[in-house]
């Protein structure tokens, strides 16, 4: 037995020492220190304890009761346990104080006699448990004050299996204060919707439970009969989709509604009464229109807020994922996570391109080009594209004009027509890619919303399926497609519209039902050169060459946007001399400090933009080459899309790959025109 004992007190000692939990031994009834272990060393500041009575070692805890609980536990014998007790401790008399959140025990230990001779201490410090639940109870009460806050009807419902099968009946969980104004109903949450309206519920499931088994949100009108209320909801699933929840929101829309009605009554008897009722319908008419036109804001803003939150969710989950293998250690695991990042950050960006496509906002690089030579050169990628099903035919027209456009965008724009006829061709057909020079009349340029002039007609035809008439209607509005689920974002031909009215030209569907559809863009005549193949810049990306010692000022008012590209510069080898707004980067141009590239944003603060701070350099220092890194490029800024010799334009976000090497060309031009 004694020998047992003697292998197994290192073992406790160990224990002892090494326990994550705070331990301590107090002797006699004055609560005499006779051990304690590194964690409750740590919790009370590393304090030389051992030998001290509490009230000696630690004066803060008996203003807060700890030995009075001491003498009563020693007195009765009956141990005392708290949890999340908050303590306040003070290393050093005058010395700062912590806040501390324990659990933990005060255990008497007996003698022989059975007599208690001494207190054993153990616990743990909760804090960081404590302050995040509190936190959590905060966040409750704030997201509540906001749920209940907002106009709107809100809610949240959960289905369940009832009588008439699978997902066929729900139950409002959640409600905001503004259900009822709303809905009519009052003391929502709880109630299962086959008992507030019985003859009513297969219609709401069915709206609903199209949601909850797709997952794609939707938008619609619908009467509440049992109050006689008009509805418009928006309905979105709560993921993951084992919740069987649904997130509803909804405004009371009667009032609207009987006025889209009276409308409707008023235009069966307008010809009788279209003098004593005009007033009347002019306002019922721009009532209307605004209807209209915030439904087109709904469904795009609804059409962002889905690509964009899907974007982020992508994103967001990525870093978390690479932060937790970082946290694990599993650094191997990190760059896949980071990978989807980037491809996340590029689905961004090409949206936000096509939306200003859309708004006519993009950035432009526009050239001198020809549109024959431009389709030839594609030809060959519109097949691939196509498939071998469709036969293809481009018909060029001899002595075509030249015209001034972004040569990429270009591309993309017909890319886009020939897939979009494509998709109109399930089972095979001709598409034929027309050009012609066209002089457009007052008539004629008045029916394409054009100036009227020479341009150039570039047509994509096809054989197939046509549209109706209010599918052409709508054909060219952001996020408007008749394609199935996932087939299609709906930006193709929004973004072929706003390109060409960006370029000062228009775009046109002329299409029928079974008989094809034909869509032209026109493009202003330009006078100018067209640049040679061989003269025409690349966008191939290859290694930027190391820097020459050259030196390069960064304007940029976002910290994180100017950290990053300073970072990649002066790791290039160049040297960086950074600003955050332009008179402090004037400062800097009238130095004597040589500056061999300016690296600017758009839209800087205090009153003056990037390209007013480019041109004031540039007077300063003929010849210096200018990039501008913008969001979207103002036209007010770049000229209406047009800019001087030895300026130039990125848009964000880009590849640092990219940037690497336009900045190297941009010096070397520099450097190839001085001599």
């Amino acid at each position: 037995m004694h020998s047992d004992a003697g292998l197994i007190a290192p073992i406790l000692t160990q224990m002892f020492e090494q326990a994550p939990t705070f331990m301590a031994l107090l002797r006699g009834p004055e609560h005499r220190f006779d051990l304690a272990n590194p964690s409750y060393l740590r919790l009370i500041g590393d304090r030389e304890v051992v030998g001290r009575t509490v009230a000696e070692a630690l004066p803060d805890a008996v203003a807060q009761g700890v030995v009075g609980i001491l003498d009563d536990v020693y007195r009765t014998g009956v141990p005392y346990a708290a949890n999340g007790a908050r303590f306040v401790i003070q290393a050093e008399p005058g010395g700062p104080t912590q806040e501390r959140f324990l659990d933990f025990v005060y255990q008497p230990l007996r003698d022989s006699d059975g007599k208690v001779n001494a207190i054993f201490i153990e616990g743990a410090d909760v804090t960081e448990r404590t302050l995040a639940e509190r936190a959590r109870r905060e966040s409750e009460a704030l997201y509540r004050g906001l749920f209940d806050a907002i106009d709107e009807g809100f809610c949240i419902i959960e289905f369940f299996d009832g009588p008439h099968g699978p997902d066929s009946d729900y139950v409002h969980i959640q409600a905001n204060a503004a259900y009822e104004r709303h809905a009519g109903i009052p003391n929502v949450v709880g109630q299962k919707l086959r008992e507030m309206v019985p003859d009513e519920a297969d219609a709401w499931v069915a709206r609903y439970g199209a949601v909850l088994r797709t997952g794609e949100p939707i938008r619609f009108q619908q009467e509440l009969v049992a109050t006689g209320r008009y509805l418009d909801l928006a309905a979105v699933r709560i993921d993951p989709p084992s919740r069987r929840q649904v997130a509803v929101i909804f405004q009371d829309i009667t009032a609207r509604r009987k006025a889209e009605i009276a409308l409707a009554e008023l235009n069966a008897t307008l010809e009788q009464e279209v003098e004593k009722r005009s007033a009347e319908l002019m306002k019922a008419e721009e009532a209307l229109r605004q209807s209209q036109k915030m439904e087109a804001v709904g469904q795009l803003t609804g059409g962002i807020a889905h690509d964009f939150n899907n974007i982020l969710a992508g994103i967001g989950g990525s870093l978390e994922m690479a932060q937790a293998r970082i946290a694990q250690g599993r650094i191997a695991d990190v760059e896949r996570f980071l990978t989807g990042a980037k491809s996340a950050v590029r689905r961004a960006a090409s949206l936000t391109e096509r939306l200003l496509a859309f708004s006519r906002r993009q950035t432009l690089d526009p050239r001198p080009v020809n549109v024959n030579t431009l389709v030839n050169g594609m030809l060959d990628l519109i097949a691939r594209s196509v498939g071998p099903t469709i036969a293809i035919e481009a018909v060029g027209a001899a002595g075509l004009w030249t015209v001034f456009a972004d040569a990429g965008q270009l591309e993309n724009a017909l890319l886009n027509l020939c897939i979009n006829s494509r998709d109109a061709m399930p089972d095979g057909g001709r598409l034929t890619i027309e050009t012609s020079n066209r002089w457009m009349d007052e008539r004629a340029a008045k029916a394409r919303d054009l100036k009227p002039g020479q341009y150039v007609s570039l047509c994509v035809s096809d054989t197939g399926t046509g549209m109706a008439a209010e599918v052409v209607e709508r054909a060219f509005d952001p996020f408007f497609t008749t394609k199935p689920i996932g087939q299609g974002t709906g930006l193709g031909l929004s973004m072929v519209y706003g390109f060409a009215g960006q370029s000062g030209g228009a775009a046109r569907i002329y299409s029928e039902p079974g008989k094809g559809t034909m869509i032209c863009i026109y493009l202003p005549r330009h006078m100018g050169e067209v640049v040679e193949a061989g003269e025409a810049a690349t966008d191939s990306v290859v290694p930027a060459p190391a820097a020459g010692g050259e030196t390069i000022l960064v304007v940029d008012d976002e910290p994180l946007v100017r950290m990053l590209v300073v970072e990649q510069l002066e790791e290039l080898g160049y040297a960086v001399i950074e600003a955050d707004d332009g008179p402090s980067a004037m400062r800097i141009i009238d130095s004597k400090q040589p500056i061999d590239l300016l690296v600017t944003d758009v839209g800087l603060p205090r009153g003056m933009n990037g390209r007013q701070l480019a041109d004031a350099a540039r007077q300063r220092r003929p010849g210096l080459e200018v990039l501008f890194v913008t969001g979207y490029a103002e036209n007010a800024v770049l000229n209406h899309g047009h800019l001087e010799p030895g300026m130039h334009i990125m848009t964000k976000p880009f590849e640092m790959e990219i940037f690497a090497q336009r900045v190297r060309d941009l010096i070397d031009r520099r450097r190839e025109a001085k001599r």
